[in-house]
């Protein structure tokens, strides 16, 4: 029998599980990995899939006692309980003078849920948000407490887990001094424009961001700068951009109080990075969302694949984004083993329609592409673990640290774990 424990952010999800439990200790939450068949960790609920979903229980921490923030007597970690929000985090790094390297385009996701999914920022010298992760310590399957730290033989494998090795508790990040980023917004470019100068136009800034709608297969749309003040400011004249001549929401049309200041005008790190800040609806709301993820090296192929699809596209779409990220060495990491462009889709909230259009997309993408692991695919299951290259080897880990799989669930039976 279950019990109603709620929905998705998103509301395309409602959750199985037999009930939704908050331990108080980490004893307790030991115990209740022992004790219970099935479970899975729950976050803030951004996952647009089953990712979370269970028919055991799920896991809440925040209730868990004493998570609180601390930043390590170096001042280059911080340690944060796996549940915080990145946007709840930011006025303690405020406190402190530091700051993170990156933020995800919201704010309103949980640390843990974030790079357990390997979800990202933009910058072409600027990893996933998993890459900010020193150490972990998790409760694996066994009830046994774990940390492992950047270095360690396992560590690589652990930290976009999705889920499936045990209860993270707490994570380590990487800090720095804070700093202050100009956000500037460019309109007019078209894409036979852009594509050659790709490369040219992501080193922009620190963090760019392409937006279109596919209502027009030839038009870029808006191109997102942010920089940190001490470089110069942007000029992408060269692609036929021109800053645009007030603030700007991703969707046309739609009202920009929910963004992120514009315009050029210097701020602080975490009131720039993200495209929305904390206290609004971040994006649009009634939405769903799907994310491919390329090898670098393809990312002009798959614009072009896309192109003849924008008459498809376009009607259930609010908006698509292009960023990048740098290489990493995490197994299950979208930017795994190279530089990486991932084209993320905003859809309207028509699942049915979505879902029956991914299969032309997932079959007109390269096939470096990757899906988003929080977000909707129907990329066969074989054809994703072939292209994470380490997928035996975190098979294996998984084996290890959850034999009895109490932290599995039918999205990680699809996937073959």
């Amino acid at each position: 029998m279950t019990s109603d424990v709620g929905t998705n952010w998103a509301g395309n999800l409602s959750y199985r599980a037999s009930r939704l439990a908050e331990p108080q200790s980490l004893d307790a939450l030991a115990d209740l990995v022992r004790g219970a068949p099935r479970l899975r960790m729950l976050g803030s609920r951004h996952s647009f899939n089953d990712l979370a979903d269970t028919d055991g229980v799920l896991v809440s921490l925040a209730a868990l006692a004493g998570a609180q923030p601390s930043v390590a007597a170096d001042r280059r970690t911080v340690r944060v309980p796996a549940g915080i929000r990145y946007g709840d985090l930011v006025p303690f790094l405020q406190a402190e003078g530091l700051a993170l390297a990156n933020l995800a385009s919201l704010p309103h996701i949980s640390v843990a849920g974030a790079v357990q999914t390997g979800t990202h920022g933009s910058g072409d010298a600027i990893g996933t948000l998993a890459t900010q992760v020193a150490a972990l310590e998790l409760i694996t399957g066994t009830g046994e407490r774990l940390r492992l730290a950047r270095g360690d033989a396992d560590f690589a494998g652990a930290v976009v887990a999705l889920g499936a090795l045990g209860a993270v508790t707490h994570v380590e990040l990487d800090v720095e001094p804070a700093y202050e980023v100009r956000q500037r917004v460019f309109e007019g470019a078209r894409w036979d424009a852009v594509l050659p100068a790709y490369d040219e136009v992501t080193a922009a800034g620190d963090s760019v961001s392409l937006f279109t709608t596919w209502a027009d297969p030839d038009v870029v749309g808006q191109v997102w700068v942010k920089s940190r003040t001490t470089r110069d400011e942007p000029d992408l004249a060269f692609v036929g951009a021109a800053p645009a001549d007030g603030p700007r929401h991703p969707i046309p049309g739609v009202d920009p109080q929910p963004c992120t200041p514009q315009q050029g005008q210097p701020g602080a790190w975490f009131d720039r990075l993200p495209h929305f800040r904390l206290a609004f609806t971040p994006s649009v709301g009634a939405e769903l969302q799907s994310e491919y993820l390329v090898a670098r090296t393809d990312a002009a192929a798959a614009i072009e694949a896309l192109r003849p699809l924008a008459g498809r596209i376009a009607p259930l779409l609010h908006v698509c984004e292009v960023r990048t990220m740098a290489a990493d060495d995490l197994w299950l990491s979208p930017a795994s083993g190279r530089p990486t462009v991932g084209i993320h889709f905003t859809w309207r909230p028509d699942e049915p329609a979505v879902r029956q259009l991914l299969p032309e997309i997932e079959a007109a993408l390269p096939a470096s592409a990757r899906p988003h692991w929080g977000k909707i695919s129907t990329l066969p299951a074989d054809a994703v673990r072939a292209r994470f290259p380490q997928w035996s080897r975190f098979a294996q880990l998984r084996e290890r640290l959850d034999p009895q799989h109490r932290f599995g669930n039918a999205y990680l039976a699809r996937l073959g774990l």
